[in-house]
């Protein structure tokens, strides 16, 4: 009798076991769709919160006109005529890269100026944020002041270069003038020194300093005024000759010497740096090219004049004119203290504000003029172009002047110098830029020609004048 009372119950528990596991079973399958399911909707609330932050970030884009002076560049801009300048910061100690790359990671998202991409809109080009990541920090490998492909350059319109103790940074003229540049790359070197140097921190903070200015009113309009008459020179100017450099290479030299001594040397002509340097520069065309000669055409070195002291503008965008210092050769043999008094007399009688806003207002005419402005950009694009090669011939070169670049106290121990240097443009295959950091003044030669005679000819009168010279290229006049 027991053993038939035992059999009933052995069968009950082998069914209750296949229950047991048949139920663990299904919960495993649920377990692993619930999972599924949780996956698959965070994937779709990540994917909608990307879509939502990206068209946010897209709606509210910031942009901004062009300055007057910006609208040229785009129009002429190309591998021969690049539109570029380049300002370097010659430190006392080798480049990091790495450390380089995440100082300009962190500036670019707070330096606005320079965190922009050019638009082309129907009627005008203009500036819009760019908010992608920094372009990349590259070891310097090809020549200065080459063509920004800013496609190429996740569509911004600078570079940053190194090179042993240099870092360099060229920029796209439409951005800023020289001016904006030596804030950007102030603010580049500052934050370089911070990441390598911490202790920094602790006296000058992470921010940006308080004399950079992020300010980007266009001055231009701000100050216009009606214009009377054109005030640009018609006339074409002398043109230098001479064999180029191949590939478009552009041959640097700098000339650099003692800031006291050269103020010694133009302080004796009765002359401001300025006046002596660009009269230097004009005379050595005249000894180098004309040999003393006469011309049907005269000379004529555009001069760059920063407007913001006479405007009181803090702008970091372009915000300058052009005037000329100009020799006619109606005889031969102009003595040096010939041509440093006609330089003179012919920069003086331009620096007056009245002359200055006459200049510029004329320019933003046109670009105020309402007719003018209902043409679309392909016609202005064209319209520009022809003006521009036009009066293309109305100079026979340029010499800028930045001027003295003056760095926060903490950071002089590890800044050794500043130089600039310009690309070449039509009809102008040489030009010479101006800088001076604490006591060194540098005189910065481009140019694409192979022949040097121009630059001997400056170095030459300087050291006939008591102020002793340092030489620096690189290398492409010897090639």
């Amino acid at each position: 009798m027991s053993k038939n009372k035992e059999k009933p119950t052995k069968e009950k528990e082998n069914t209750d076991q296949k229950t047991l596991r048949a139920e663990a079973k299904e919960a495993k399958k649920e377990q692993k769709a619930a999972k599924k399911s949780v996956k698959k909707a965070g994937k779709a609330l990540k994917a909608k919160e990307s879509e939502t932050s990206e068209s946010v970030r897209y709606k509210y884009l910031r942009w901004y006109k062009l300055d007057n002076s910006a609208q040229l560049f785009p129009v002429i801009a190309g591998e021969n005529t690049s539109n570029t300048y380049r300002i370097s910061a010659v430190l006392n100690e080798e480049i990091d890269r790495k450390c380089l790359q995440e100082a300009l990671d962190t500036l670019l998202p707070k330096f606005d100026p320079f965190n922009v991409r050019l638009r082309r809109g129907f009627f005008w080009y203009y500036f819009e944020e760019n908010g992608r990541r920094a372009p990349i920090v590259k070891e310097e490998a090809s020549f200065p002041c080459t063509f920004i492909h800013s496609k190429l350059n996740k569509d911004y319109l600078f570079r940053v270069t190194y090179y042993k103790r240099r870092i360099n940074i060229e920029v796209f003229h439409a951005l800023a003038d020289g001016m904006g540049g030596i804030n950007f790359l102030k603010e580049l070197v500052y934050h370089y020194l911070r990441l390598k140097h911490p202790e920094l921190s602790e006296i000058t903070g992470d921010g940006l300093t308080s004399g950079t200015s992020m300010n980007l009113e266009d001055s231009f309009l701000r100050n216009y005024r009606k214009p009377h008459k054109p005030l640009y020179a018609t006339q074409k100017a002398y043109r230098i000759k001479g064999e180029n450099l191949r590939d478009r290479r552009l041959g640097v030299m700098n000339v650099q010497m003692d800031l006291n001594e050269l103020k010694a040397a133009a302080h004796r002509h009765s002359l401001s740096i300025n006046e002596y340097l660009v009269g230097t520069y004009l005379y050595a065309i005249y000894r180098a090219c004309l040999n003393s000669m006469m011309s049907k055409r005269p000379i004529r070195v555009s001069v760059p004049v920063n407007l913001r002291s006479y405007f009181e503008s803090v702008t970091s965008r372009n915000f300058f004119v052009m005037i000329a210092a100009e020799l006619f050769t109606e005889k031969e043999n102009y003595t040096y203290e010939e041509v440093l008094e006609i330089v003179k007399d012919s920069l003086r009688s331009q620096m007056d504000k009245q002359h200055l806003e006459e200049i510029f207002s004329y320019n933003v005419s046109n670009q105020a003029n309402l007719f003018l402005r209902l043409f679309p950009l392909f016609i202005k694009h064209m319209a520009i172009k022809f003006v521009y090669l036009r009066s293309a011939g109305g100079s026979t070169s340029t010499m800028t002047n930045i001027g003295n670049v003056k760095v926060e106290e903490p950071y002089k121990p590890y800044i050794e110098n500043f130089h600039a240097v310009l690309s070449t443009s039509v009809g102008q295959f040489i030009k010479a830029t101006i800088c001076s950091y604490d006591s060194i003044m540098n005189v910065t030669f481009g140019s694409q020609y192979r022949d040097v005679k121009i630059q001997q000819c400056f170095v030459k009168q300087l050291v006939e004048d008591d102020i002793n010279i340092t030489l620096e290229t690189n290398g492409v006049f010897y090639g």
